[in-house]
């Protein structure tokens, strides 16, 4: 290929993806941006709220600049089918705004606090240290009010796959989301419900996991990658992440809920069952292997779902020999997780 030629489908490629995308730029003043957040049009959703980690001095360090006129980086948001703007990158800035402005009960609910915040810790502006919003003089408040933020938002023109993408380079920093955060915001509606509360019932009892991982949305994960590689297997090319948000969206609009709930609970029983009650965990693993628990759970579905009668597995199934290769080292691939769900269904049904 000539260096011409490659550069005109370098054109091409950048010409399509940019299509893709549909911004706007706006400027709004803190006072205002406050002011939406409190009526709805400006929404920090649930999955977000938790995610205000901001300590106070971390907080009052970003006041005092908005304070001094320093440079800000912008807020990102895209439009839902509401035309409600849902933060995309800005949650620690917006949070921190509203904890200072806020003195509603329900405003200051929104960035989970319960008093307005008293700026401490100031290097430059130290006279504010201990002061509130509402204890500084009425010149003073509408000074801060009236001071602009750049807002970008993703018109709702944007497909969801390029909302995923923005999601995630823009939460790449020290408060990133997980994939499945990410996907919850994405894709809110009934399925991600759904899935979220199967994550908190008794399949959680199987999970043992790191900290970390408690409450990064990994559990309700391993309930979609049940339903996506039950359901959806045929699709899976080895990308994990964009199979998932694909049989999401899909999900989204054809899913039987009462059958897959059935199914569902059932084979969380039979798996409860072979772990004495206990999380899935092999002999040298002080964590779940979440590879291994997600074949044999969908192992389990499918023979249950196709009337095959279940039996208890041999001693030590955990650390089957094949069932673990096929589960560790380069796991990802259609011939792995074939081999896996496999090597689950004879441990499971007693077929040789």
């Amino acid at each position: 290929m000539t260096l011409a030629t490659a550069l005109a489908a370098l054109e091409e490629q950048l010409g399509d993806e940019r299509k893709k995308v549909d911004v706007a730029s706006h400027d709004f003043s803190v006072r205002e941006l406050v002011r939406m957040l409190s009526d709805g049009e400006l929404s920090i959703t649930p999955e977000y709220q938790r995610k205000y980690r901001w300590t106070v001095e971390v907080a009052s360090t970003f006041v005092e600049s908005v304070f001094l006129g320093l440079p800000v980086p912008p807020i990102f948001v895209a439009t839902n089918a509401g035309f409600q703007w849902e933060v995309v990158d800005g949650l620690q800035r917006l949070s921190s705004l509203m904890f200072f402005l806020g003195s509603k009960d329900e405003d200051l609910a929104l960035v989970n606090r319960k008093v307005p915040l008293k700026l401490e810790g100031l290097q430059k502006l130290t006279q504010l240290n201990g002061l509130s919003f509402h204890d500084l003089p009425r010149a003073l408040q509408r000074y801060f009010g009236r001071q602009p933020l750049q807002v970008i938002s993703l018109t709702d023109k944007s497909k969801k796959e390029v909302r995923f993408d923005l999601f995630e380079r823009l939460n790449a920093g020290s408060i990133a989301l997980s994939p499945q955060e990410v996907r919850a915001c994405i894709y809110r509606g009934e399925f991600n419900r759904f899935i979220e509360e199967l994550a908190v019932g008794s399949f959680a009892k199987l999970l043992k996991l790191q900290e970390a991982k408690q409450s990064d949305g990994t559990a309700a994960e391993q309930v979609l990658k049940f339903f996506a590689y039950k359901n959806h297997r045929s699709a899976f090319d080895g990308r994990v992440k964009k199979f998932l948000n694909d049989y999401t969206e899909l999900a989204q609009d054809q899913f039987e809920y009462n059958t897959e709930r059935d199914l569902f609970d059932r084979s969380v029983a039979v798996l409860l069952d072979a772990c004495g009650g206990k999380p899935l965990l092999r002999s040298a693993t002080a964590v779940t292997p979440l590879v291994q628990l997600e074949a044999c759970q969908v192992a389990i579905g499918e023979l249950l779902r196709d009337g095959e009668e279940i039996v208890a597995p041999p001693p030590d199934w955990q650390d089957d020999e094949e069932l673990v290769a096929a589960s560790t080292g380069g796991s990802n691939t259609r011939t792995k997780l074939k081999r896996r769900i496999d090597r689950a269904k004879v441990l499971f049904s007693g077929r040789a």
